[in-house]
């Protein structure tokens, strides 16, 4: 059998497939940009047309890019944006409402309502996760409540619910399969992560009718076959987790006290714990890291909503440049006296403060600030909080000792940028050859799956160091500069 695997890799502004070989290098890529919409003020959506759309034409396109034809593909792994939700008819196929994206803040008030009631212990003690816009479970509940007739609907047995991976593996199997994984499943506020079984306590205190939820699996499984006519061969899915995950594996982060942390449009760092789950003292997540042969093994995460995203407000917001790339020379060249700082609370804060109304702010202007030094601003900002995570994982869990961060992510390219973390981290910084672990991880799940990848070990090995980034900051400079972000953050902050 071939040992070329797809990875659909749907992320929050664009789809890109990728056909890795036998030897997991890239054979052929295909990526494709889709429309953002914001109807209101903290809101977030995506038409699930688009989102299963592109996947289609990128999957096409990246098979032909390999020269290669459906016929030539062992298996297709499965990553995607996590918590971003949706609710459909079971016998159309039809959404009822566009796809709730995970950065929507809609659900703040409901949230601090069931806080307010005193629900977040229980929750967070079954499903490691806060009570927060941010996680599936609050979405849902909007949808059944203010989209007509849909509460009905649901109750009848009429609708289900998935996150972005069980939406296409639906129209990937022509709604024969209904279906998510278990770190997908974990992400939603309604999966309880000890016992891996949805909660039905959560359910019935937001009202969401356990007959909606999807089949939870492995990681690693059979999670259905994508139709002949979609790619002109029926397609085995073998391996699904969400993209934070598929990152971990991709970056072969299997054994406890391992680190990775992911720059795209908002950074997220996760911490192999092991076996074990770890409850947080300072409102980390604790998370399922990935579930493989019936085993879990989970992880301490920060979420950073805010971290590309920032750069392409640069440029699409302020227009002050022209190109992402151009952020890291620009932050190179700013003016060093100027100690300016961008807190990127644009949809509120996450690890960890979790604070939903925060909104975004900038200090220590002058007159004489200027784009350099707001790009470095960024680019900074970035970096100090990937330093409050790696600070709160360190309280936590004294097995974090003394990590190595691995990176990826479009962010990751910018050597001004890593340096940077480097120095704020006090900590190398490692980044890899391949820079498209997320896709990499969902290859290597249903690679290995169907038999043509190898195995955990030997995959660990395959893993190749590009640069390491070592701190080279003057530690009372680096104080400096986290006391001066530590006041701006606090300003920011709409409580405690």
């Amino acid at each position: 059998m071939s040992g070329h695997i797809v990875a659909i890799d749907q992320g929050t502004t664009s789809t890109r497939a990728i056909v890795f070989d036998a030897e997991q290098k890239i054979a052929g890529l295909a990526q494709k940009e889709f429309d953002q919409h914001f109807p209101k003020s903290g809101w977030v959506e995506h038409e699930p047309e688009d989102l299963w759309r592109t996947t289609v034409e990128t999957v096409r396109e990246a098979i032909a890019g390999a020269g290669l034809s459906a016929s030539d593909i062992a298996a297709i792994g499965i990553t995607n944006q996590r918590e971003t939700t949706l609710v459909w008819n079971r016998k159309t196929g039809e959404p009822v409402y566009r796809a709730i994206v995970w950065q929507d803040r809609r659900t703040a008030d409901f949230c601090a309502s069931l806080k307010a009631d005193g629900h977040e212990a229980a929750l967070t003690a079954a499903t490691g996760l806060l009570i927060d816009p941010y996680f599936s479970a609050t979405k849902v509940a909007w949808i059944l409540d203010n989209v007509d007739g849909a509460r009905a609907a649901a109750e009848a047995g009429e609708l289900v619910f998935g996150t972005v991976d069980t939406w296409l593996i639906w129209k990937l199997t022509g709604g024969a399969r209904h279906v998510t994984d278990a770190t997908n499943a974990g992400r939603t506020l309604l999966y309880n992560i000890h016992e891996n079984a949805w909660d039905r306590d959560v359910l019935d205190l937001l009202r969401i009718p356990e007959a909606m939820l999807p089949k939870v699996l492995d990681c690693d499984a059979e999670f259905g076959t994508a139709e002949r006519e979609l790619f002109g061969a029926e397609l085995p899915i073998l391996g699904v987790a969400g993209d934070q995950q598929a990152a971990t594996l991709g970056q072969a982060c299997f054994s406890a006290g391992m680190l990775k942390s992911t720059y795209g449009t908002g950074c997220f760092a996760l911490l192999n714990t092991g076996p074990d789950p770890v409850a947080s003292k300072n409102r980390l997540l604790t998370t399922i890291a990935y579930r493989l042969g019936g085993e879990t093994t989970y992880a301490l995460e920060g979420a950073i909503f805010v971290a590309g995203a920032a750069v392409q407000w640069l440029r699409d917001g302020l227009g002050i440049l022209d190109d992402a790339a151009q952020s890291g020379p620009m932050a190179a060249a700013a003016d060093d006296e100027q100690a300016v700082y961008l807190v990127p609370a644009f949809v509120g804060l996450g690890t960890p403060h979790w604070d939903a109304h925060a909104r975004g702010a900038i200090f220590g202007l002058t007159r004489a600030t200027g784009p350099k030094e707001l790009a470095r601003a960024t680019l900074e900002s970035v970096c100090y909080q990937t330093a409050d995570l790696l600070g709160a994982m360190h309280d936590d869990w004294p097995g974090a000792g003394d990590v190595v961060l691995r990176v990826d992510g479009g962010m990751v390219a910018s050597d001004w940028t890593m340096q940077c973390l480097a120095d704020i981290l006090n900590a190398p910084v490692d980044r890899p050859e391949i820079l498209e672990t997320t896709a990499l991880g969902a290859a290597w799940l249903a690679g290995q799956k169907a038999g043509v990848w190898p195995g955990r070990d030997e995959f660990a090995k395959t893993w190749k160091l590009d640069r390491r980034f070592e701190p080279a900051m003057d530690a009372a400079v680096r104080e400096t500069k986290l006391t001066g972000w530590r006041d701006a953050v606090q300003r920011t902050l709409t409580k405690g």
